[in-house]
């Protein structure tokens, strides 16, 4: 009776990616199991007797396998699951599955390689989602739920990644860390996370790279770069591996800009995932990443128009000098997974990310202020007839930073056997973590109007001129000169307890857990300091079993904090203080999902998702900055508290039969009070954000395909000068709008034979505009001084007008 034997595999769709949470079982006994999220299960079964496996889930066809096996024989078998619903697409949104219970939002990795934006990728369809913002289409970074970049915390396959320190605009950053191509599943919560996630203040995307099953590769090429990837596996599928480069040139997009420049923006990147099962209990996983970025920026001339119909005002500003930056990041993780036991799994973990980062820049512009043309009739409309001041504005910059991040962590789950419910879940984890930064920043802004240099806004020396010679020296307007040499030592630890089960016929599921971090910041010239914070947080859902009507409900929250990076302890002079604490935010979210079917004049069901969720965030310990472009620069010294709230809806559903879109709202406000001053808005206080990404085709002619995606914000607070009080400037940008489109044809598919590409599994071209209506959004604005009028006048930097692209897809 004692005598077993192993059957295990990888449980795939038709589509070839793999299928979670199928039931596994032998017949007629209780003995079974369920695969995981990467489709791999493995099952214990009586040897020398013939054994019957069924395979069942929901919305796939179940199957059946017959075998005998002999003591300790491991058998493989992977099997193929099929839609039980075959349409052009299958979309299934009324089954409960652990990520409704837990507030995530699940993304599908075919939705995010096909639809179109200026930055494609995982963070284009984001900006989508309700809570989560971005107005700039040429940046991969988001907020979330009024919290700023830095609040975000990215996993791939449980490996914390991390971006460049020095970036200040869109344009500069490139390539996403995450490779499209490589991507099995996306998970993102916007708030109310669980403990395991770590210790950020917003939000948590948590990636997975999938293990091909199979030989593999594709390309993706356009008018603004190539991917590719190869993948495959080896050793009687023992080894797994696929391998993603990527290279990307966005001169189209930032040389179609209303600045005459030559610009040279080049990105590439080569990243892999790689496993290998030692045996049926222990395996090794490898995630590695070489980037390097390159921007080089030689403006020429910049001619606009601003002010009002009232007043209208011009400007033409003529450029000397270039900017050269360069980021080279090198990524390696080794992560090992030993399944001790059948409910035990441990997994270990060690990473280096090194990061060279230089910002050289020398920009002087020569700008004369106007009145432009405003005869209708005239050949030289909107053009300057001429110049009432002039000035110029020189901007020096020669930034070099090194950064060396190490870590070491462990994570375990314990599955708990339960005859009556789902089994319970312990998971816990310790992880270490040393940072060694070594960072030079020289900054200088100098101007000059009209032979006149212009001092710093806050100097100390009063200037009685003409009654008193004045004597002070001559300075920048601007100035930042600073030498860190810091090392942060971090000590994380959380544990958390998972229970699904139900109550009568009641669904209830709820989590809680606790983290603790502790961290050191030492350095050259630096005070030795070390805080601890502890953080509890916790989650309950409840699905009642009501008739007609498929309702969930959510709450979740806890105390959050965030403990300073190395960007977060140094002040806007560039000088680090060790002692800055820990933001801390106390979350509440309360969220309702309610799937239900609508029925087409066709008579068929269509399946719908409202969600809906209503949050607050109480925040003290708050470390002001100030947004500009993409840079945030922080004041170091935890002198606010704030607050966020807001409600969020999406509905997705089948809009086109077999297909997925959604339309997103929401509602954001959050201010902050900084000293006891009383309460402004914060530089992420977008007040309105509505978003739509729409799937359609010709019903005659399904392979031709339309992908949209709109995205609508309000202006958000700023565009005043890095000096300026925030008090005395608190007005908002224009309102984002934007609206790119993507059309199809598919040549080659799973559903489209084609002898000409009958070598390929997939063969799409299709062309996309970016900015459909032209708007004119911009992110910043520059300020230029009138010495006539004593006036300053905003002149808003605009982002991309319409562009056009082509789009070429081929996999085998």
């Amino acid at each position: 009776m004692a005598q077993q034997a192993t059957i295990q595999g990888v449980i795939l769709d038709e589509f070839n990616e793999p299928v979670k949470d199928v039931n596994v079982s032998i017949q007629g006994t209780t003995i079974g199991t369920a695969s995981n999220e990467n489709g791999f299960y493995q099952l214990k079964v009586p040897a020398n007797q013939k054994v019957i496996i069924t395979f069942t889930a929901i919305s796939y066809k179940g199957g059946q396998k017959e075998l005998t096996l002999k003591n300790r024989q491991v058998y493989e078998l992977n099997p193929v699951m099929v839609s039980s619903v075959e349409i052009i697409d299958t979309v299934v949104l009324n089954t409960t599955t652990r990520e409704d219970l837990e507030g995530i939002t699940t993304i599908s990795a075919t939705v995010i390689r096909k639809i179109p934006g200026a930055q494609p990728g995982v963070e284009n369809i984001l900006k989508s989602l309700p809570g989560v913002s971005g107005s700039n289409e040429l940046s991969t970074q988001y907020r979330a739920r009024g919290g700023n970049f830095d609040e975000n915390l990215v996993y791939i396959n449980e490996i914390e990644v991390y971006r460049p320190f020095l970036i200040r605009s869109g344009q500069q950053e490139g390539l996403s860390f995450v490779n499209s191509d490589m991507v099995r599943s996306v998970d993102f919560s916007a708030g109310g996370f669980q403990s395991k996630y770590g210790d950020k203040l917003s939000s948590v995307l948590d990636i997975d790279y999938r293990r091909p099953t199979a030989f593999g590769a594709g390309i993706d090429a356009s008018l603004l770069g190539v991917n590719a990837f190869v993948e495959g596996d080896a050793f009687a599928k023992a080894f797994t591996g696929i391998l993603g480069v990527r290279y990307r040139d966005n001169s189209l997009l930032v040389n179609s800009r209303e600045t005459e420049a030559n610009a040279i923006p080049r990105f590439f990147d080569a990243q892999t995932y790689l496993t290998y099962k030692i045996n049926s209990k222990l395996e090794l996983g490898f995630l590695g990443n070489i980037a390097i970025n390159s921007y080089e920026f030689e403006p020429k001339l910049r001619e606009a128009n601003f002010g009002t119909l009232q007043d209208v005002q011009g400007i033409i500003i003529n450029y000397e000098g270039r900017e050269d930056d360069q980021y080279e990041t090198y990524f390696g993780a080794l992560k090992a997974s030993y399944d001790a036991t059948e409910n035990l799994s441990l997994r270990f973990i060690t990473s280096v990310y090194h990061t060279q980062e230089q910002e050289h820049y020398d920009i002087l512009a020569n700008y004369g202020l106007g009145r432009p043309n405003t005869d209708i009739g005239s050949s030289d409309l909107g053009q300057i007839d001429f110049v009432t001041s002039v000035g110029s504005e020189l901007e020096h910059g020669r930034n070099d930073l090194d950064a060396l991040i190490m870590t070491a962590e462990h994570r375990g789950t314990l599955e708990i056997p339960s005859e009556k419910k789902e089994n319970d879940r312990l998971d816990w984890g310790i992880k270490f973590s040393k940072e060694d930064i070594r960072d030079r920043v020289r900054e200088y802004n100098v101007i000059d109007s009209a032979g006149f240099n212009i001092r710093p806004p806050f100097a100390d020396l009063a200037n009685d001129q003409p009654y008193e010679p004045f004597t002070g020296p001559l300075v920048p307007f601007e100035s930042t000169s600073a030498d860190n040499d810091v090392q942060v030592t971090r000590y994380q630890l959380f544990g958390q307890y998972s229970s699904r089960g139900y109550i009568k016929d009641t669904e209830v599921f709820w989590n809680a857990g606790i983290r603790s971090h502790t961290w050191n910041v030492s350095g050259d010239g630096i005070e030795s300091t070390t805080q601890t914070v502890v953080s509890p947080r916790g989650q309950l859902a409840i699905k009642p079993a009501w008739n007609n009507t498929d309702m969930l409900f959510r709450i979740s929250g806890g105390l959050y904090y965030q403990p300073p990076f190395y960007r977060e302890l140094r002040d806007q002079q560039g000088v680090v203080n060790p002692a800055v604490k820990a933001q801390k935010s106390i979350h509440a979210v309360i969220g309702n999902d309610w799937s239900f079917n609508w029925i087409s004049s066709d008579g068929k069901k269509r399946p719908f998702k409202l969600t809906t969720e209503v949050y607050y965030k109480d925040l003290t310990d708050v470390n002001t900055y100030t947004l500009e472009n993409v840079r945030i620069r922080y004041r170091a010294n935890n002198d606010a508290v704030a607050y966020a709230y807001g409600v969020d809806l999406r509905i997705n559903g089948e809009f086109v039969p077999g297909t997925e879109s959604w339309f997103s709202a929401g509602y954001l406000k959050t201010e902050e009070n900084l000293n006891g001053r009383g309460y402004i808005a914060r530089p992420t206080d977008q007040r309105l954000k509505f978003a739509a990404l729409f799937q359609d085709y010709v019903p005659n002619m399904p392979h031709l395909k339309m992908y949209l995606n709109l995205v609508y914000n309000t202006g958000l607070p700023g565009g005043s000068p890095n000096y300026a009080d925030p008090y005395d400037f608190q007005f908002r940008l224009q309102d984002y709008r934007r609206a790119d489109i993507g059309i199809n044809l598919v040549l080659k598919d799973d559903k489209k034979s084609s002898k000409l590409f009958s070598n390929f599994t997939e063969v799409t071209i299709g062309a996309e505009i970016y900015n459909i209506f032209d708007e004119s959004n911009s992110i910043t604005n520059i300020w230029v001084r009138d010495v006539s009028s004593q006036q300053q006048f905003a002149i808003p930097n605009e982002l991309t007008p319409r562009v056009f692209n082509v789009r070429l897809v081929a996999r085998l």
